[in-house]
């Protein structure tokens, strides 16, 4: 019987340890808030992909999986990002934004930022414990992706918004 207590106790200890050690949310937003806001001010790598209606640059390991007008279904392992653009709409552009926010009753983040005449934006929805639905955009072009890897997904598809240039 003193056996079982001390492994109840060691895991008691564990998981309040555990608790302890996770980040609160409103931290994790925070920092990945500013790591995408960084990435949105910073100048773009330059394009290696292009199709009819857009120039874009795909850091190492993401990959086209699949393309239909708008949209394009790329793959970086078993992560999956989907890219929409709407090559009537610039990079100042609030109307893939605005109508983006229709889509949720409402968002556990929604950040904004603004350079130069361009309009940047993350929104972030949470699905279950820790499984976030995360959209990154810049005017007309969005991205969007389910992720456990909030901040260095976002941080990603970011870069992949930012870079995107409408022909």
């Amino acid at each position: 019987m003193r056996l079982f207590g001390s492994k109840a106790l060691f895991i008691i200890i564990t998981v309040l340890f555990l608790a302890a050690c996770s980040a609160p949310f409103e931290e994790v937003i925070g920092e990945t808030n500013e790591a995408v806001e960084q990435e949105f001010n910073e100048e773009p790598d330059k394009v290696n992909n292009d199709n009819e209606d857009i120039d874009y640059r795909l850091p190492f390991g993401v990959e086209i999986e699949e393309e239909t007008p708008n949209n394009i279904l790329l793959k970086n392992g078993s992560r999956t990002y989907i890219l929409f653009y709407n090559q009537h709409e610039d990079s100042g552009s609030r109307v893939v934004y605005e109508s983006t926010l229709k889509q949720q009753a409402e968002w556990d983040a929604n950040e904004t930022f603004e350079k130069d005449g361009e309009f940047g934006y993350l929104l972030v929805k949470t699905l279950e414990e820790g499984v976030y639905q995360i959209v990154t955009g810049v005017g007309g072009v969005k991205l969007t992706t389910e992720s456990k890897n909030l901040k260095s997904d976002a941080v990603t598809m970011m870069s992949i918004a930012n870079s995107v240039n409408i022909k």
